[in-house]
């Protein structure tokens, strides 16, 4: 992965050191960042491709800097570094949109595995978007709401910010139901049911106030699944 750039939150300084040479032998470029203040500054500043991020941290948990950092770079690869037996803090770390994790200690062959994995399949997440217009008001991801002009909103979940967002940066194209479960849900389609995905829908139309008899922002397109009608950034 030459010519990428990581990231490395890590208050433990061999660790720090160790990840650092590990990483630029490999050929990547690091930035680093020592407790949990610098590591929230760099998070949201700095130009890089993936966080390791360890979650205990002084100043400011890991968790935090995750919980802000999906806010504001909501598709940024994130790889989460934790020590064995906190098996809480993995689960949280997941639920709040880390990619992966690695357990302390790890091995340097472990983790640049993880790091090259996350990186490949960094492409097929959803682009940025971070705001599109609908008709009637403006779905803001950014803040997880949708507001309308008559002064409405409505909070979105995580999950239907990421369903808009992959419908957004393939609206080109009608998006099949297996590939939102593979590549929303990230599970593997084959032999689950899609009505999920379609609840899933049609509470996101009604918090879009969008007809379903008659929809004008999420489109279903028989035989192949669900569109988004075109939208524009709000000016």
């Amino acid at each position: 992965m030459k010519g990428k750039k990581v990231l490395v939150v890590e208050d433990d300084a061999a660790i720090r050191r160790g990840l650092v040479d590990a990483l630029e032998f490999t050929g990547f470029s690091v930035i680093q960042a020592a407790d949990g203040d610098a590591g929230l500054k760099s998070a949201m500043n700095c130009d890089y491709d993936l966080l390791l991020l360890d979650l205990v941290l002084p100043k400011r948990d890991g968790l935090e800097i995750l919980r802000e950092l999906r806010t504001a770079r909501p598709t940024l690869p994130v790889i989460i570094l934790t020590a064995r037996g906190r098996e809480d803090d993995r689960v949280e770390g997941l639920r709040l949109g880390a990619d992966d994790y690695v357990v302390k200690p790890f091995s340097v062959k472990e983790l640049l595995a993880r790091v090259d994995a996350v990186l490949r399949r960094s492409p097929e997440r959803p682009s940025d978007v971070r705001k599109l217009k609908i008709p009637g008001g403006v779905c803001d991801l950014a803040r997880r709401e949708v507001r309308f002009d008559d002064g409405a909103r409505e909070e979105l979940t995580e999950r239907e910010i990421e369903l808009l967002r992959y419908l957004a940066s393939n609206s080109s194209r009608a998006v099949s139901r297996d590939e939102i479960l593979a590549r929303v849900w990230r599970l593997d389609p084959r032999g689950l049911d899609t009505r999920t995905v379609d609840m899933h829908i049609a509470r996101l139309r009604e918090k879009l106030h969008d007809d379903p008899q008659d929809p004008r922002v999420i489109l279903t397109v028989r035989g192949k699944g669900y569109a988004l009608a075109s939208t524009e950034p709000p000016g």
